[in-house]
Order: structure tokens, then C-alpha cells, then sequence
């Protein structure tokens, strides 16, 4: 299975819940904001990266884990992704989505926006890494789901992932 982590920009919660997936990002009962501005392409994705999926790693059930930033094009995206996976030989039904949209909060988007859209890399990067330790635990709660998902297989017969914005 692809599990795709989508977010707005791919910047922020997308890469914190992938390296949440896969191991690589732990806290006791958080992590240090050290911890989080090493996480694989935290605050590192620009405008253009939109609706490119970025790989992450395979996790322990073999799944392959993945992040995407989808902007305002959530299902255009999603199908384009779909489609290119199936074009390749893939089943689409393989995929699934997580909208890590629902972990963002008000110090990742001012950050994200600094960094990112300001080029105020050096503040917006520690402002929106301040953001996404509040959101660790709304992030493990997302992944804890998934990964709940991948391990009853209940995702691999149905054809498509809501992926709505809650």
C-alpha cells in the first residue's frame, strides 16, 4: 500500500506525520523543536512542489510512505496521483490519502507563511517548528488511525479515501 500524507504546502504536517509513521519522530510527551526542524523536508517544500509526491520511507508492514502538498487542488490532485499510479501499472485502490490538514494550527500557517512566502526562512522555520509540537499530538492521533487502517486491511478493498477537510 501508498500512504500519501497531503496537507496544504507539504511543508509542515505532512512530513511531521510521515516521520511519525515511520518511527523517526518520537516524544516523551513531546519532541524537542530540534527534533522537528530535522524531520526529512520540514519547511523545505516551496509553491512549486505542489501535487509532486515526495518519498519517505516503508514502514514496518511495508508500507511505502509518502508526503504531498495539494494547495487549493485537493481533487484534481488526488485523481492526477491516481491516475499517473495507475498509467504506471498500479492499482489506485492502493493508495490512500491522509488529510493532515485537521494537525495544522495558527503558528504553522504564520510560520509557514514567513518562511516560506516571506523568505524569512530563519524565523518562520522556528515559529512554524513552535506550531507543530502543539500539533504532535493531534498528528500521532491522525497516524495512530492510519496505521490502525493499514493494519486491518480495510483500506485495500475500497476504491477511494475521503479526503475531506474537517
Amino acid at each position: 500500500m501508498l500512504i500519501i500524507y497531503a496537507c496544504y504546502g507539504g511543508a509542515h504536517t505532512s512530513p511531521m506525520a510521515a516521520a511519525i509513521h515511520l518511527g523517526r519522530l518520537k516524544g516523551d510527551p513531546l519532541p524537542s523543536l530540534e527534533d522537528i526542524l530535522n524531520v526529512q523536508y520540514f519547511d523545505v517544500l516551496a509553491t512549486g512542489d505542489r501535487g509532486r509526491v515526495f518519498p519517505v520511507g516503508t514502514d514496518e508492514l511495508g508500507n511505502q510512505v509518502y508526503i504531498l502538498g495539494r494547495g487549493n487542488y485537493q481533487q484534481p490532485i488526488i485523481q492526477a496521483v491516481k491516475s499517473g499510479y495507475m498509467l504506471a501499472g498500479g492499482d489506485p485502490r492502493q493508495i490512500m490519502f491522509v488529510n493532515t490538514l485537521k494537525g495544522v494550527n495558527w503558528p504553522m500557517r504564520v510560520g509557514g507563511f514567513l518562511s516560506r512566502r516571506l523568505g524569512l526562512i530563519s524565523l518562520g522555520r522556528m515559529v512554524a517548528a513552535i506550531g507543530a509540537r502543539w500539533a504532535y499530538p493531534k498528528l500521532m492521533e491522525i497516524v495512530a488511525e492510519t496505521k490502525a487502517k493499514c493494519a486491518a486491511g480495510g483500506h485495500r478493498h475500497s476504491p477511494s479515501f475521503s479526503f475531506r477537510q474537517e
